[in-house]
Order: structure tokens, then sequence, then C-alpha cells
């Protein structure tokens, strides 16, 4: 499936049409119907190995400002090989990563995250021994700007209110679902124009999955472009704009979220159906 197309020229005359929920505070979302005007990052050709072991295979992706998009597979189809490759972590044998238009496979990590990337690792992992104020801090580790990051960590307590009854709690002792918020609002406060999500839902009570999807919606209509990798497919395509499912290290189906909701291939491979 190749959905993708030009953006359409705006129109002489205003859309009497409103935006739906889901497209609202959004920078790109009312241009997304007609493809991806501006692309945030982008994987052109991209090999990554481990080794000798090839994971991605002339893999490409492209992530408009203001989407979510989702990026969906099975275990070992290299998805989170992808979330490496975004932060340098593991760096591409061939092809070109750019970030709001600048390479950025050939730096090293703190320079990507201080371009504006912020990454939700698989499992959370938060610093246990820390209080939760303590970690939202460590996710402002590279800047300066005091009273901008005392007003993103109260967007965190917002977004999380049971972060800031537990603020002083060492984060080893929250619930799962807890840490889960912990490490999103910990992402937030490097104040990233992406933020990079690894399985957000694992592990969690479906109460929590909810809430945590619930969350990236509002942090997504508040101006946060955001990559995610999910094995929740059901979930990540309910509240994503576009999506991407990768098999054997392959991008094999790209498109449109509510598109691929009523794909055959992937409701019998990723929702369950028969």
């Amino acid at each position: 499936m190749d959905e993708k197309q030009r953006p359409a020229e705006a129109p002489s005359q205003p859309s009497s049409k409103a935006p739906t929920e889901q497209e609202q505070g959004s920078v790109a979302a009312a241009e997304l119907t007609n493809g991806v005007p501006q692309p945030l990052l982008e994987f052109e050709h991209v090999d990554t190995f481990y080794g000798q072991i090839q994971v991605l295979r002339n893999v490409n992706y492209s992530v408009g400002t203001g989407e979510i998009v989702a990026l969906l597979g099975s275990n070992g189809a290299g998805k989170t090989t992808t979330m490496k490759t975004i932060l340098g972590l593991v760096r591409p044998k061939r092809g070109v990563v750019r970030f709001a238009g600048r390479r950025v496979d050939n730096l090293p990590t703190p320079q990507i995250v201080k371009a504006g990337i912020a990454p939700v690792p698989e499992g959370r992992r938060v610093f246990g021994r820390l209080s939760v104020e303590d970690n939202l801090n460590m996710g402002a580790y590279q800047r300066s700007d005091s009273k901008a990051i005392a007003a993103d960590r109260e967007r965190a307590y917002e977004l999380f209110p049971r972060l800031l009854e537990r603020k002083h709690q060492l984060a080893g002792t929250l619930s799962g679902g807890e840490q889960q918020m912990l490490a999103i609002g910990r992402a937030l406060m490097a104040s990233p124009r992406l933020l990079i999500m690894d399985e957000p839902s694992m592990g969690l009570s479906p109460i929590f999955v909810e809430r945590v999807f619930d969350t990236i919606q509002t942090i997504n209509k508040q101006g946060t472009t955001i990559f995610m990798v999910e094995q929740n497919a059901f979930m990540a395509l309910s509240i994503a704009h576009r999506a991407y499912v990768l098999r054997s290290g392959r991008v094999v189906l790209e498109g449109k979220a509510k598109d691929l909701l009523q794909s055959d291939q992937v409701r019998r491979e990723y929702l369950g159906g028969a």
C-alpha cells in the first residue's frame, strides 16, 4: 500500500468544514489528508546492522510536523532498532536520517537530543532512587532556561496530577502506570519537537493504557510531533494520523491509520481478525 501523495495547494477560500477533534491543535493536521507537507523526521533508504546481521532493509519513513505516526510490527521486526537509529545508538551502514532538514545519523546522541528529539524508552527506565521531581528535572539536563523549565514541570504535573501528588516519592516505588507517566513527563522536560515512544503501553493495566493514549493525543494537540512504536495496534491506529508496518526489517504497508484499521492484512496479523 503506497499512500504517499503530493501536498495539495492551499485553497483560495477558507474551508467551512470544521476539523475533527483528532486534527485540532497540531500544526500540520489540517493537511494530513493531502500528505505530509513538512517532514520533521525522514529515513531515506536506511540499512542498519548489528555486526553482520542486517536488521533494517532499505527503510523509508517520513513523519510530518504535527503528526502522530505509529510503527507496527511483531517482535524482531526492527521497531526498537528504528528508535535506536534515530537516537544515534545504532548507526546506519547505508542511507540517511534527517531531522528538521538536517542530517543527524552522523551526530552523537546528546546532540541529537539537543536538536529536539526526546525518547520515552521501552520499559520506562526511570531513576528508581531519585524522587519523581528529580526524575523530571533530569529530563531538562541540557537546558538552562530556568523559567521555561519550571513551566514545563508544571505542564507535566497538569498532564499527570498523580505525579504532583507523589513528587517527593522515590520513582522506584511507583506503579508501572505511574512510572510510564513519569517517563513521558521526563521526556517532555527536554521541550522536544519530536517525541519518540517505544511501546508506551507495555505492561500496563487496561485503564492505564487508555490514560496513556489519551495523554499522547493531548501532547500532540499541544504541538509535539510523535513517532510511536506500539504492539497494541488497535490503540495505536485509533489515535495515529498515519502508520507504517514493519516486517523483517522492511516496510510492507504504510498509509493513513484509519485505512490500515480496515486492512484485511492488518486485521488478520495485528488485530486478531479472521
